[in-house]
């Protein structure tokens, strides 16, 4: 406990703001909000190759009938691991499942949320499927699917994530 508390004060990106635990259960949400920046997309694209118009030029979007510039479908998935592990450090992302249903733009207020449909015992270790979803504009669905991760414990810490 005392290295978690060290490394939340000296690692706050860790997601470890608090000690107390409970217990992941079927039909849990755990949720995430973030903004996505031009640096974000530039960075992502350093990273991915994922060079897209789409993406950098403002006129190119709005030729192809978007509003502005998107942030590449992957960056916002991303939200899914980083939901999990934050509650559940060394999970094991297994599986993800998306449908992109809308774009979203820089800038723009995005919630991540995953909610657990189904979890069970492997050996000392837990197999979890959760339902995957992000919005904008409070209920506006974005990206949804579905998940599956390994989980070493079902003691949820309470990371810097909302819900």
């Amino acid at each position: 406990m005392l290295t978690k508390r060290i490394a939340s004060r000296f690692y706050p990106s860790l997601g470890v703001s608090s000690l107390s635990a409970s217990t992941l259960k079927s039909g849990d949400i755990l949720k995430k909000e973030r903004i996505f920046s031009s640096s974000d997309v530039i960075e992502y694209s350093k990273l991915s190759h994922d060079s897209n118009p789409l993406h950098f030029d403002l006129k190119y979007a709005q030729n192809a009938g978007f509003e502005d510039r998107l942030v590449p479908g992957m960056l916002v998935a991303s939200l899914f691991p980083r939901i999990i592990a934050s509650h559940f450090p060394g999970a094991v992302y297994v599986s993800q499942k998306l449908q992109f249903r809308s774009p979203v733009y820089i800038g723009e207020v995005i919630i991540g949320e995953v909610q657990a449909t189904n979890i069970r015992a492997i050996k000392n270790q837990y197999l979890a499927q959760f339902k995957t979803k992000c919005f904008k504009q409070g209920d506006h669905v974005v990206i949804h699917g579905e998940a599956t991760a390994i989980l070493p414990t079902l003691a949820k810490e309470q990371g810097q994530s909302m819900g």
